[in-house]
């Protein structure tokens, strides 16, 4: 028998919250319910959760970078303080400082950055920025959790079983949900078409 999804409220830590899938517009809708920052990416509400349950409130009131900023920027610069956006400008400082042209902000430093601002870290400079580039700081990795469907549908396609399934995007969107609503790990397994098979047989071939 699946787990059933508790509602939020009734949710007590985050590593229980952790253990469920959600998208964006439900953790976007739990944020506004609380008064906190809900305008922002799937991995940014996460983290205002997470923050959350830490006792931690990430308010609604969004803190406004001064475009006026001196334009002389250095690594023990903080980020917050320079005005920072993956724009050309910062572009244009990284590949100068590395060496790497053209230069690609990774997705670490853009998990870094959301991080910096849902804590409002003044600590946190442009040589912390560039540490993390290089994969030697820990600050903030990628949670590529946002692709779990994506990932799913793909290996489920993968499957030669799929072939048996004349809608195999229905099918996969019903095993999804079941996995979804779980606390198993959301990933797809042909074992799902055996356990779910009264579920998705209406779309067989």
């Amino acid at each position: 028998m699946k787990d059933i999804r508790p509602d939020f409220k009734d949710i007590k830590s985050f590593d229980e919250f952790n253990r469920y899938y959600w998208y964006r517009e439900e953790l976007s809708q739990i944020c506004k319910s609380l008064g906190l920052e809900y305008r922002c990416t799937k991995q940014e509400l996460n983290l205002i959760i997470e923050q959350f349950f830490k006792g931690n409130r990430v308010e609604k009131s969004v803190r406004k970078v001064n475009k006026n900023k001196t334009e002389a920027i250095n690594l023990n610069t903080p980020l917050l303080e320079a005005g920072f956006s993956f724009n050309q400008r910062f572009r244009d400082y990284f590949s100068a400082v590395t060496g790497v042209n053209p230069f690609k902000f990774n997705a670490d430093m853009a998990t870094a950055w959301r991080k910096v601002k849902a804590e409002n870290d003044l600590s946190f400079t442009i040589q912390d920025m560039l540490k993390v580039y290089y994969g030697e700081s820990n600050y903030a990795k990628y949670d590529n959790s946002a692709c779990q469907w994506n990932q799913f549908l793909k290996d489920f396609c993968l499957d030669e079983c799929s072939n048996n399934y004349s809608d195999k995007l229905k099918a996969a969107a019903t095993l999804w949900k079941e996995v979804r609503d779980s606390k198993n790990e959301k990933v797809y397994s042909r074992e799902l078409l055996k356990k779910y098979r009264n579920k998705i047989d209406m779309y067989l071939k």
